[in-house]
């Protein structure tokens, strides 16, 4: 049961945050999310109240609004640097100013600032955001509503000016002094046939007998032990189409927001390679940080992630082809991997793999997977067999920018296919790896769909390279289209394909119509699919599809607030701004100018402190049992340190008998599940 408002936090403070509502929309696969963060100044000090959370980096926000005691007040996008100033001037001055931002380290944590509420004061900041949802194995739609930030491992050096780095205090699920709130309205018309959930909801209320349309909500009592996930089932989701999208007046005529834009959805059907793929090098990178021995979630006998982990991976090489190459890493504060290069997959090299994967702990402290990711990348290629990466994590790191730059350099001579551990696995790493890459990424939070995620990963690894990607438009003359998306570099079998369009020219009638023609060739020979739409556009008040289109290509062109090429960030900048979409260069500011007065009085500082899935003394229990030590339970760097930045010193002996094993053995008893691919 949450305590009633005003709760004292383990420092005594008051916490300002009271409630967190989401309202939610989803129509057929994008959905708008409207939330609401509500705070109250029950002291008698002004406040400047500081809050993390976390957000999936796939989310376009757009919108950041106030109402402070009935007034209302809209935040502008500006340049990072200088909303940070503009906040500042204006909390020096006074004056009431909110202000919210990707964290500079990584785009799925968010952080929002409540600068001088007065004495008495309410205030409820609302941002607004859309999204595609991505498409499960089984024909699911997924959305996750993110109510777990873990803690980031702090490198050392690391920028201050983080969110991640600010010393947020954390208190248990039960003394949590906010709630959360969800209502979501979700509409199709092919029908819905079912939704699922992994939180307890009211009753599903089906609008109409025909079932295009249901409301749900959450029930009572959200306690923030795990993030909010629905599974969405259609009566069909593998229809293409095309939407054409009303643009907004602008007197900028080079403004994304100006033109009506295209979202296009294509279904490719790509056959089955004929014979099927046996070649490869598959390297495994396995997380074995102290965060890694922590729980998949807070429910009772919750599996942990090492071991979540663990049996994805044993899965995945009992399921390999004969004929492949395959290694396998651990990596903490060090790395380990199993042999000093790829080996030939056998009977002998994949029992000792096995053997080994059974022994595996989360002992090797931090989350450092920079310097094992080089030495994968540093490894003499294998003719005949293109790199497959897969990495499991639950993604804890800060340097998550620098991590997706690597992955990107290196993108050409390799695929990399994530998954992320157990709730709150930054989206940002796992999918940022996979995008830059032409891979795919998975999220595992419970054994129910592990298996199936962890078979189509490697299904696909398996799959021939489609190339000579194209997109061809048939449009009336004087209709021309501009591609927003980055170009096509990877598509999968049972893929669906997404791409963002701006039409420019002189608009037909209502009744005509368009072409778009997919083309790609596939082991010599020539594909198309082709979907024909209407060009009348439709008016949504939102841009909902403009947005997107926005973040589509700010995910292309925006690495990170230190790491974007000084070429691209003038561009990013400008369809940040242009468009209302955050990114890592930008902010919103909201400034109350119409005070009649500035607030007096000290500013005191209140950090919203945020849960932890583990009691600190079950925590304190855990690492006094040798199971972790205590910067290990918390992602910290442990004090003493297993050569951080180098093979771990265990492995520095050659395991040559076993390294360069070449047994032609046949497939016997667990190896057979490769044919289930």
């Amino acid at each position: 049961m949450v305590r009633p408002c005003g709760l004292l936090n383990r420092q005594e403070e008051p916490v300002p945050l009271k409630s967190i509502s989401v309202t939610l929309s989803i129509c057929e696969f994008v959905a708008g999310v409207s939330a609401t963060l509500n705070y109250e100044n029950e002291e008698k000090v002004p406040l400047e109240a500081f809050f993390v959370f976390p957000m999936d980096e796939d989310s376009a926000v757009y919108s950041f609004e106030a109402m402070v005691d009935g007034k209302k007040i809209m935040a502008e996008l500006q340049d990072k640097m200088k909303a940070h100033t503009n906040y500042e001037n204006a909390i020096s001055q006074g004056q009431q100013a909110f202000l919210l931002e990707e964290d500079k380290c990584s785009r799925d944590v968010f952080c929002c600032n409540v600068g001088n509420l007065r004495p008495g004061s309410k205030a409820a900041l609302t941002l607004k955001y859309v999204q595609e949802l991505p498409l499960e194995a089984d024909g699911a739609l997924r959305y996750v509503l993110p109510a777990i930030l873990n803690p980031r491992y702090q490198l050392s050096g690391w920028p201050e000016d983080s969110c991640l780095k600010m010393k947020t205090p954390v208190v248990p699920l039960e003394d949590l002094p906010y709630t959360l709130s969800m209502v979501a309205t979700i509409s199709s018309q092919h029908g819905i046939q079912r939704i699922q959930c992994n939180c307890p909801l009211s009753p599903i209320e089906y609008l109409g007998d025909d079932k295009t349309s249901a409301q749900i909500s959450l029930a009572d009592g959200h306690k923030f032990d795990r993030d909010v996930e629905l599974l969405i089932y259609y009566n069909e989701v593998h229809t293409p189409s095309v939407a054409v999208e009303m643009g907004k007046s602008t007197t900028d005529a080079d403004c994304l927001m100006g033109e009506p834009s295209a979202m296009v959805s294509f279904y490719p059907d790509i056959p089955e390679a004929q014979p099927p793929i046996t070649c490869g090098e598959f390297v495994f990178l396995m997380d074995r940080s102290g965060s890694m021995q922590g729980p998949m979630s807070k429910q009772d006998k919750s599996q942990l992630r090492i071991e979540a982990a663990k049996e994805t991976l044993i899965l995945l090489l009992k399921s390999l082809p004969i004929g492949c190459y395959f290694n396998v890493y651990g990596f903490g504060s060090c790395y380990e991997p199993f042999f000093h290069r790829s080996v030939k997959y056998t009977q002998r090299t994949m029992d000792e793999a096995l053997r080994r994967v059974k022994l595996m702990r989360a002992d090797l402290g931090g989350t450092e997977i920079l310097t094992p990711l080089r030495n994968i990348y540093s490894g003499p290629s294998i003719p005949g067999h293109p790199l497959q990466l897969f990495v499991f994590t639950d993604g804890e790191v800060t340097d998550t920018f620098s991590v997706i730059k690597e992955v990107q350099i290196n993108s050409l001579r390799h695929r990399c296919f994530s998954f992320g551990i157990g709730e709150g696995a930054s989206t940002s790493l796992i999918k940022g790896i996979a995008r830059v890459s032409g891979g795919m990424s998975e999220f595992i939070t419970g054994k129910e769909r592990m298996q199936s995620k962890a078979l189509r990963a490697l299904k696909r690894s398996l799959q021939p390279v489609v190339e000579d990607v194209s997109l061809n438009w048939d449009l009336p003359s004087g209709l021309s289209a501009k591609m927003l998306s980055p170009e096509q570099t990877a598509i999968f079998r049972g893929q669906r394909l997404i791409i963002y369009a701006q039409l420019t020219g002189m608009m037909p009638p209502a009744e005509a119509t368009g072409e778009v023609c997919l083309k790609y060739t596939l082991q010599g020979k020539s594909f198309e699919n082709k979907v024909t739409f209407c060009l009348q556009p439709k008016f949504d008040a939102n841009l909902t599809i403009h947005r997107l289109a926005a973040k589509s290509f700010l995910q292309t062109k925006d690495m990170g607030f230190r790491e974007t090429p000084a070429k691209d960030k003038k561009d990013v900048l400008k369809v940040s701004i242009d468009c209302g979409v955050i990114s890592s260069h930008t902010a919103f500011i909201a400034v109350n100018k119409d005070l009649n007065k500035p607030v007096q009085g000290p500013l005191v500082r209140r950090d919203v402190p945020r849960p932890i899935l583990l009691s600190a003394t079950a925590v304190m229990s855990r690492y006094r049992g040798g199971g972790l030590d205590k910067h290990q339970a918390f992602g910290d760097r442990p004090k003493k340190k297993c050569m951080s930045l180098k093979i771990c010193p265990e492995m520095a002996r050659a395991h040559s008998s076993t390294n360069r094993t070449n047994l032609e053995t046949h497939h016997t008893g667990e190896m057979g599940l490769s044919s289930l691919l």
